[in-house]
């Protein structure tokens, strides 16, 4: 009998439009499709880790649900610049609800997240002591976020090195890597017009510039991770911005919906030599 092979998930940044990745998990799980190891990037570090602790999709969506637009901006403990100007504390705090405080050893799947060291630029793949603090240094948008110190380096945002890190699977053991990238590509990116065609379109907040920047200023580093992945599933974010953490609903559904349509590429990549 064929040793099953190991499956490994990889999971973009994307801020809001991470929220995605939710849906996919859900149609993974619905489909029988089992998970041997996650890495996670920024967004994706969030969702990966929180399912390594086995909390279900469901719960995360329920959770994303039950915040309103209040709610999120409620998150962002506005201080005076030093090293960025949210200091991240209550997002920490709904981290740990979302997430748990555990260490690495302790998850029920081998997960890795990573991080970009501010000075060097280095890929920085945390998978050791607090998955909180590791998760927190992966979404630590440069500017938005107070960096974080860890181990004598100060980390930011892996997204600005790694946005789906495929690479970081398959180190991990992979023998079929997953892909879920959330990022809209070139030519793919135009924000939803308002209903009403003489309505000025919304100016762009501080955080969708530094946001579209990064997505956009990596895309050919994107393009070339994605090609070491057997399967890449791309929710249809085109429209959404980085900030419309209020359309979980829609975004989580566009996940599902891609999740679900990725099926049979995956049994196919399952059963391939």
């Amino acid at each position: 009998m064929a040793k099953r092979k190991k499956i490994g998930l990889a999971l973009g940044g994307g801020a809001a439009r991470g929220l995605s990745h939710i849906g996919v998990l859900k149609s993974l799980e619905a489909n029988g499709i089992e998970i041997d190891m996650i890495a996670g990037t920024s967004a994706g570090a969030i969702a990966g880790a929180a399912y390594a602790n086995q909390v279900k999709p469901e719960a995360l969506k329920e959770m994303a649900l039950s915040m309103g637009l209040r709610d999120w901006a409620s998150l962002a403990d506005i201080r005076m610049p030093h090293g960025g100007f949210i200091a991240g504390n209550r997002i920490k705090s709904l981290l740990k609800v979302m997430i748990g405080d555990v260490d690495f050893k302790n998850l029920s799947k081998p997960f890795a997240c990573v991080s970009c060291d501010l000075y060097s630029g280095e890929e920085v793949v945390i998978n050791s002591g607090s998955v909180l603090e590791a998760v927190r240094a992966s979404i630590s948008i440069p500017v938005i976020f107070a960096v974080v110190e860890k181990n004598k380096r100060f980390l930011v945002d892996g997204g600005l090195i790694n946005l789906v890190p495929v690479n970081v699977c398959r180190a991990m053991g992979a023998d079929i890597v997953i892909a879920v990238n959330v990022i809209p590509l070139s030519g793919n990116r135009k924000i939803k017009e308002p209903i009403d065609n003489e309505a000025p379109l919304k100016k762009p907040s501080v955080f969708d510039v530094i946001m579209n920047v990064i997505d956009i200023a990596n895309i050919r580093t994107l393009l070339e991770s994605l090609e070491d992945a057997d399967v890449v599933i791309n929710p249809d974010t085109k429209g959404y911005r980085p900030a419309d953490f209020h359309l979980a609903k829609d975004l989580i559904n566009l996940g599902e919906l891609a999740g679900e349509l990725a099926i049979p590429e995956i049994q196919i990549a399952l059963k391939s030599d």
